[in-house]
């Protein structure tokens, strides 16, 4: 279906939806935006049949009538009891899916063209009621690349783009990836698919890809491999991992409160001739606690693990070196 056509029937809905009256053919014909491209009579009444025959092969109620005993030709609206949805009940899992689509849908794409359509149709002299009738279908994604990378996986093309890892100060690195589907967990979006340079799986959080998202290769070549779940790899990815050991961290009097509340203090203890805490925390993971600790600096130092300081060590170096020079990381403790 044509653009012009899909925009047409859409007025077409609002129209015989927002009026209580039977609207005949030549009132409809001036009113509905997409009419008066007809060359003449004949044209529009055949584009005005093909309409009413596309609308009831969607399911839409259209009803024919007439208002009063005065009309002389029959007139279309479309009872609104019939076509608006039944009280819907909801499981929990369910609603959690539509508000999560409320939120998706969140941008003026449509809204204009829908809002032109109600105020015509209110100058025009039909009763509108704007609140019940509004078709306003909008998208919304903060990060500038969800826009191109949705594109490629509806394309099904490869992209290319600057990805971050570990967050700020993490190597920027370029990557190439065939998109399987780009899905939300926690509050988040993340691309699923397959890395050409790693030759795996992968998933990456959509706001540390830098624009340009720049698509490769001919459209239709990805395709999602079968019994693959794109919410499964996520989760898998992004949920901390099982405890695999306790670490100690030496942390500074009157600081890092947020990094007391995660662990266990054990009592007093100096670190370089500073007061402090020793913490036992629980080793999630060398990466995940290491950015974690990373952030507060000075008033932080490993005791144990080795692995966990190297890893802190890496991020801070990481942090402190300009883009483009090679990241050298001193060996001893933080």
């Amino acid at each position: 279906m044509s653009s012009a056509r899909a925009e047409r029937l859409v007025n077409l809905v609002l129209c015989l939806l927002s009026t209580r009256q039977f609207l005949t053919a030549e009132r409809i014909r001036s009113i509905v935006p997409g009419y008066a491209t007809a060359p003449n009579d004949e044209a529009f009444f055949r584009m005005f049949e093909r309409d009413k025959t596309e609308l009831r092969e969607l399911g839409v109620p259209l009803e024919t009538g007439r208002t009063s005993t005065f009309d002389a030709v029959d007139g279309y609206r479309i009872a609104r009891q019939d076509y608006e949805l039944a009280e819907i009940d909801l499981e929990p899992d369910e609603a959690a899916a539509v508000a999560l689509a409320g939120r998706l849908w969140d941008s003026p794409a449509l809204a204009g063209p829908a809002h032109g359509a109600l105020v015509k149709l209110r100058a025009a002299g039909v009763e509108v009621d704007e609140e019940q009738g509004r078709v306003q279908p909008r998208v919304r994604a903060a990060d500038p690349a969800f826009a191109p990378l949705l594109a490629a996986v509806q394309a099904g093309r490869a992209v290319t783009f600057l990805h971050q890892r570990g967050g700020p100060g993490g190597e920027v690195v370029q990557r190439t990836v065939e998109p399987w589907g780009v899905v939300s967990w926690r509050g988040r979006w993340y691309l699923v698919g397959h890395d050409r340079g790693r030759d795996a799986p992968r998933s990456f959080r959509v706001s540390r890809i830098s624009e340009p998202v720049t698509p490769i290769g001919p459209p239709g070549v990805v395709t999602v491999p079968a019994g693959v779940d794109l919410m499964t790899m996520v989760r898998r990815n992004v949920e901390p991992a099982p405890v695999s050991g306790t670490a100690r961290v030496w942390v500074a009097a009157g600081r890092a409160h947020g990094l007391r509340r995660l662990g266990r203090i054990l009592g007093p203890y100096q670190h370089g001739g500073r007061p402090g805490d020793e913490l036992e925390m629980d080793l999630r993971g060398v990466d995940t606690v290491a950015r974690w600790l990373a952030g507060h600096g000075p008033d932080v130092a490993v005791l144990q693990p080795p692995a966990l300081a190297d890893a802190v060590r890496a991020l801070w170096v990481a942090a402190a070196t300009p883009a483009g020079e090679p990241a050298e990381v001193p060996t001893g403790a933080p």
